[in-house]
């Protein structure tokens, strides 16, 4: 136990002695308070290190319920298969997929609006054969569904989001780690682009203010930061094996503004603060960059 947690513990069971009524409110809060803040998890399986990682922020059944409809976002932008590193990877997504009924969940949706073709895009990345034999409803995305949310954002004040997000009981953000012209990279706030209608590449003018507008308005339950493969070059939708790196990765989490920092130090030795949507997000309130405050716990599979 270290100091810090020592204080905690002592100063609640203080509470709980002076304060009759108190203590067994205050026994749950501690407990609750013992999680991780973010898991890490190396090795393999895919399968096995998604579980590992979600199992050190308290498991499953802490964020899914009996009677859930869950979406699982993952990133399917590009045509390319899972060695390009280009898209979330099939075996994470599956994985989400078969523990989300696990913990109960009635129904879990998987979709994304690509870059390119959706069926191309689906197909070569694997993850509508993966997540459709795991159970899911994998769909291609409507544009009837799409409509328009009032973000009252510094950047944007509205914009077109799918209805299915909107409306799960729960959301699970699984983006794939890499890099990106633009944005520098893309982790789980960029992830976000594809759940938005109309032309994106507008908000490409002030992209990380608007990330993290439109993240303000998407709070997801769990974000699960897909590290088996990352794109290290020619990102987003690389195309060249040279620049994919294999690290056996899954970083879990429920602070958007963190997992995003973690990912960008730990993975591209890239300091949080240097990522707009990153260095935003924290002065927003959104969520915290400063790793030093955070509970990181890490397993080897």
């Amino acid at each position: 136990m270290n100091r810090r947690d020592f204080l905690k513990k002592t100063c609640i069971a203080g509470i709980g002695i002076s304060i009759p009524g108190t203590f067994s409110s205050l026994v749950g809060s501690l407990y609750a308070s013992q999680y991780a803040d973010i898991g890490v998890a190396r090795g393999t399986p895919p399968e096995a290190i998604t579980k590992a990682a979600i199992d050190a922020i308290g498991g499953i059944h802490r964020f899914i319920s009996r009677g859930d409809i869950v979406v699982v976002k993952p990133n399917i932008g590009w045509d390319r298969t899972p060695e390009m590193a280009a898209d979330t990877n099939p075996e994470v997504v599956a994985a989400l997929v078969k523990l989300c009924y696990d913990a109960g969940a009635k129904k879990v949706k998987v979709f994304d609006n690509p870059c390119v073709d959706p069926r191309r895009s689906y197909k070569q990345s694997g993850i509508a054969d993966a997540a459709s034999a795991a159970g899911a409803e994998v769909s291609f995305m409507d544009e009837r569904k799409f409509k328009d949310v009032r973000i009252d954002g510094r950047a944007l004040k509205k914009w077109p989001l799918y209805t299915d997000i909107l409306e799960a009981d729960k959301v699970i953000n699984v983006p794939i780690a890499k890099v990106h012209g633009l944005s520098t990279l893309t982790l789980g706030m960029k992830n976000w682009m594809g759940i938005m209608g109309g032309w994106r590449g507008r908000i490409h003018q002030n992209l990380h203010q608007s990330l993290v507008d439109i993240s303000q308005v998407i709070r997801p339950t769990l974000i699960v930061l897909d590290a088996v493969r990352i794109l290290t070059g020619h990102g987003p939708q690389g195309g060249n094996l040279s620049d994919v790196k294999t690290l056996n990765t899954v970083i879990a989490g429920t602070d958007q503004v963190a997992v995003d920092a973690y990912g960008a130090e730990t993975l591209f030795y890239i300091k949080g603060s240097r990522l707009g949507f990153v260095r935003i997000g924290h002065e927003t309130g959104l969520g915290t960059m400063d790793l030093s405050q955070l509970i990181i716990k890490k397993v080897d599979v």
